[in-house]
């Protein structure tokens, strides 16, 4: 959808943009398919604060979003387009012939009144969830399953796709839109196309109250801190100090590993290059 633009009337408004939103069909959303969500304000069960920056925002309720699609060989068709304010894109509410009614990640093409199904006898087009067995090398997908029956767990924001170069054995080859590539079982099931609302990502904020809104505090740079509150702090003016980048504890903040070794590094082959994202 295209980026819409406002008014200079005040200044946070000179530079603001959001998305338009004449894809949506339907404000309010399916009741049925509502969860009370609860804010934490970034604090864990006993209080303790485990997240910096956040906190308040506007309240929302959770959507059931289906990211298993394990009614097989159903035919659903899509109802509506609905904004959803716990995630970046669309989702679209899909009634199945025998009656339930299902939100789905919306992906880029999908409109009201398509029919769109899963499991190994759907078609492969856009909105089809398949199992990658049955999806055709070089097809563009979403939603990706990374445990066969698991629900999809990779691939799902705005704009977001990954490429399937080939099959071999009881795996398949990933190759993701970071230029990352992975193996994944040929039985998990992906959605065919490309996640919608591909124009978040050149959205301007515009003004501090805006974050706020999205439930994001305020961020406090670290060279504005004391020696005791921040490895960056102290020093006259605006000096950095002889340090590297660091987090407030210490661990380096740019070029250090952050991520520990993990089950899942034997499925990953290639990782992401440094440098500008891209395939």
């Amino acid at each position: 959808m295209p980026i819409k633009t406002f008014r200079p009337t005040t200044p946070s408004r000179r530079f603001m943009t959001q998305v338009a939103t004449s894809d949506i069909t339907k404000k309010t959303p399916e009741r049925s398919l509502l969860m009370p969500l609860k804010s934490t304000g970034g604090r864990n069960n006993s209080g303790t604060l485990t997240v910096r920056h956040k906190g308040g925002g506007h309240q929302k309720s959770y959507r059931m979003v289906d990211f298993k699609r394990e009614k097989y060989n159903i035919p659903a068709t899509v109802l509506a387009v609905e904004y959803d304010p716990n995630r970046n894109a669309r989702i679209a509410l899909l009634q199945y012939a025998d009656g339930e009614k299902r939100y789905i990640i919306m992906p880029e093409g999908l409109q009201v009144g398509d029919v769109v199904s899963s499991g190994d006898q759907a078609e492969v087009k856009v909105g089809n969830a398949l199992f990658l067995k049955n999806i055709p090398d070089g097809s563009i997908i979403h939603n990706l399953e990374l445990e066969p029956g698991k629900g999809a767990k990779m691939i799902r924001s705005a704009g977001c796709f990954a490429q399937l170069l080939g099959k071999e054995g009881p795996h398949a080859q990933i190759k993701m839109s970071s230029g990352e590539m992975r193996v994944v079982s040929i039985n998990c099931l992906a959605t065919i196309g490309q996640v919608g609302n591909i124009e978040h990502k050149n959205i301007v904020i515009g003004k501090a109250g805006r974050n706020r809104w999205l439930g994001i505090r305020p961020t406090v740079r670290g060279t504005a801190m004391n020696t005791v509150d921040h490895p960056h702090g102290g020093g006259r003016g605006k000096s950095k100090g002889a340090n590297h980048p660091k987090s407030p504890w210490g661990q380096l903040a740019k070029g250090g590993k952050t991520r520990g070794t993990k089950p899942s590094d034997q499925f990953i082959i290639n990782r992401r290059p440094k440098g500008p994202r891209g395939m």
